[in-house]
């Protein structure tokens, strides 16, 4: 099992920046790939950003490629999200969560992917 709790979310103007957090406790941080999902109001849960277990692959969505950032610190059990440049879009819940399997190599962009999820935080842009 893994434990994510997610952090850092909040209200920001259009054009400002946020970095979210995610804190994973239990099995083996670092033999997951972690990845951030977001939901808005009304619509289905989509895939943001990913990184692999080693953090030498990452992965974005076409909408916030260039202005996000995913990182990770497995000395800390932490995966990070910078999010830049931020647009009224980008408003949404966003989670974190955990591949199903340790050391995959494959592309994982899907929910489907991943078995452990966060709680979500929010994060809203205004204009």
């Amino acid at each position: 099992q893994v434990q994510l709790v997610e952090s850092g979310g909040g209200s920001v103007q259009a054009g400002g920046s946020v970095r979210l957090s995610c804190a994973a406790s239990g099995r083996a941080f670092s033999s997951y790939g972690m990845g951030w999902f977001r939901q808005a109001p009304r619509k289905e849960r989509e895939f943001v950003a990913a990184i692999k277990w080693s953090g030498g692959s990452t992965y974005y969505a076409n909408s916030v490629k260039g202005r996000f950032t995913i990182s990770r610190d497995n000395a800390k059990n932490t995966v990070y999200l910078l999010m830049n440049s931020l647009k009224p879009e980008d408003t949404a819940v966003y989670y974190c969560a955990a591949e199903r399997g340790m050391f995959t190599i494959v592309v994982a962009i899907t929910p489907a992917d991943y078995a452990y999820w966060g709680q979500g935080t929010q994060v809203t842009v205004s204009s």
